[in-house]
């Protein structure tokens, strides 16, 4: 009674080793600076037992030394692939995309890869939506339209047409302005902050949790089918390629977490999920195969590739966290290879893209 059954599934949710390893990690700010007017500070957290697989990689070919449980493979790239004894499946590519690959990557990010048909978390909300980074860059505002049919200002062309959508058009500010508070509105720098994820080739239904094959639909890129492809690899059972038939593309911003899950729904779990990271350092916990098993805690860097296949594909995993701060964030040559392109670089000082791409079939 009382809901006291859902407080006790809650409380019974807190005890997990997943769960008290994600909150080990969360985002929290102090108390004293809740308050406050001045910025807040992020609490300190202890990042001792997160494993770095930077220095593992810089050790490993100084020395040829590794920590124990962790082995290395030459599988045709120019660095190191490494694997975890424990965890059959799973491996970690350190710095596997070069510099300029992860900046052509952001900008499809950010530009490309939220059009239609592709399907966005704005979706259900908004309908589809077209061009919504450089709307951001031109400072329109996302407009209810009250007649569907004509435009919010028949003597200008301040309004552009979403044309899969009847309800919301993108409009200058001023139009905004002038139709007075009436008018429902938001921004779409606003849109472009609260995006959290956009569907690649075959569209993933989440309603249902299943790939939906009839929801209109492009191929993945060739580029990004290719890249994929040769990082799968390492991953690939012998004498079989990877045919990447979807992706998942994850935004992460200032607070932002994933929690434990596990990516159930392809048909074929030697397959690996070829994981993409781009823009700020994150935490990420690798569990076993129940939410009781603790998990481990690893950082990942812009340009790291994280492959799950066979065994691993059992195992929850999350992001916990990502870092923002200028200490942390560890993104200064994206920042230095950005400088000339303003709006991506602020953008990715402060968020992390996450690029999986899976073989469905």
């Amino acid at each position: 009674m009382y809901g006291s059954d859902k407080v006790n599934d809650e409380v019974a949710s807190e005890r997990t080793a997943f769960r008290r390893t994600e909150k080990k990690y969360k985002l929290y700010y102090d108390q004293d600076s809740k308050s406050s007017k001045k910025k807040k500070r992020p609490k300190q957290v202890d990042l001792s037992e997160v494993l770095d697989f930077k220095t593992i990689s810089e050790s490993y070919d100084e020395n040829g030394d590794l920590p124990p449980g962790i082995v290395a493979f030459q599988c045709g790239f120019d660095r190191p692939v490494f694997r975890l004894q424990n965890c059959p499946g799973f491996s970690f590519i350190p710095g596997a995309l070069g510099i300029e690959e992860q900046c052509r990557w952001i900008k499809e990010g950010l530009t490309s890869f939220p059009q239609p048909p592709n399907r966005t978390n704005h979706n259900a909300m908004y309908g589809p939506i077209h061009d919504l980074f450089i709307a951001a860059k031109e400072r329109k505002v996302l407009v209810e339209d009250e007649n569907t049919h004509t435009s919010l200002d028949s003597g200008s062309n301040a309004c552009v047409s979403n044309e899969h959508s009847y309800k919301w058009k993108f409009c200058e500010e001023h139009v905004v302005s002038s139709r007075g508070k009436t008018c429902k509105s938001i921004s779409a720098s606003a849109l472009l902050r609260k995006l959290r994820w956009s569907t690649l080739g075959l569209q993933f239904d989440w309603s249902k949790r299943n790939y939906n094959a009839s929801l209109p639909h492009n191929k993945i890129p060739d580029a990004l089918c290719q890249l994929a492809k040769r990082l799968a690899a390492p991953a690939m059972p012998m004498g079989e390629e990877f045919h990447p038939e979807a992706a998942i593309v994850n935004y992460f911003g200032l607070g932002d977490m994933l929690g434990g899950h596990l990516d159930d729904m392809e048909a074929d779990w030697s397959k690996p999920i070829v994981s993409m990271s781009l823009g700020c350092k994150a935490i990420f916990l690798l569990g076993g195969k129940s939410r009781e098993d603790p998990p481990l805690a690893m950082f990942l860097r812009s340009g790291d590739v994280v492959l799950m296949a066979g065994e691993a594909r059992e195992c929850f995993h999350g992001v916990p966290r990502i870092f923002t701060d200028e200490e942390n964030a560890e993104i200064t040559p994206l920042e230095l290879h950005l400088s000339q392109e303003n709006d991506f670089l602020k953008y990715i000082r402060t968020s992390r893209i996450n690029i999986n791409i899976r073989q469905v079939f």
